[in-house]
């Protein structure tokens, strides 16, 4: 029977389990080093920068914001240093570039993100499995066995169960808090890049842009 069969594969053990969960933590562990290293890279002041674009494109002194920019570690900068590239072809061209850099970027910044937040939200649900297991094998051994001796085999297999359990949560709380973590950030670099990308935009558009400072 079917059940039979379930019960042969819950009687290997929930050793697995803790083997999967600790593989899993290592993957997570990994994930949140890189993104921490990845974004400290690409740490700057964006608010910053696009106040020290808008005071040089005023100015009409476009070399400074071309400096400004070359200067910047941040994903806005390095988004506008591509964009304008097509400053050729007008703010309309700039802007399509700025959706299309802004797009490629966001696909480095989101990286990870999904890993951790599947993870988090099932990691509990394996550790519950190996709990299930290894209750089932306890009270398998309770069937099989003598009273007292057995009773002692059950409570101390529920109670290695149930450290499944807790490896779970223990995997699963820290990407959960890192997926937050991420996100935030992501949609900080995003309005920052935005929010940039428009200062550059709004200066291209200006009627008096070819009187004031020629080409950026």
């Amino acid at each position: 029977m079917v059940i039979d069969q379930l019960l042969k594969v819950a009687l290997l053990g929930s050793t697995w389990v803790l083997y999967l969960l600790g593989a899993l933590s290592v993957v997570s562990l990994s994930a949140m080093v890189e993104r921490w290293f990845f974004f400290r890279r690409h740490r700057d002041d964006t608010d910053q920068l696009r106040t020290q674009l808008a005071k040089a494109l005023r100015a009409g002194d476009g070399e400074r914001a071309k400096q400004a920019l070359a200067g910047s570690r941040s994903f806005a900068a390095g988004i506008l240093r591509e964009a304008l590239v097509w400053e050729d072809g007008g703010a309309d061209a700039v802007a399509d570039a700025v959706d299309s850099e802004l797009a490629r970027v966001q696909k480095q910044l989101e990286r990870s993100s999904s890993m951790l937040g599947t993870l988090g939200n099932n990691a509990p649900f394996i550790g519950l499995l190996g709990t299930v297991i290894g209750v089932i094998q306890a009270f398998h051994e309770l069937s099989a066995g003598a009273s007292k001796a057995a009773m002692g085999n059950v409570m101390s297999g529920i109670a290695e169960a149930l450290v499944a359990t807790g490896v779970g949560l223990l995997v699963a709380l820290p990407s959960v808090a890192m997926y937050n973590v991420l996100i935030r950030h992501v949609e900080t670099a995003t309005a920052g890049a935005e929010a940039t990308s428009h200062e550059i935009i709004a200066h291209l558009k200006a009627p008096a842009r070819d009187a004031a400072s020629g080409a950026l």
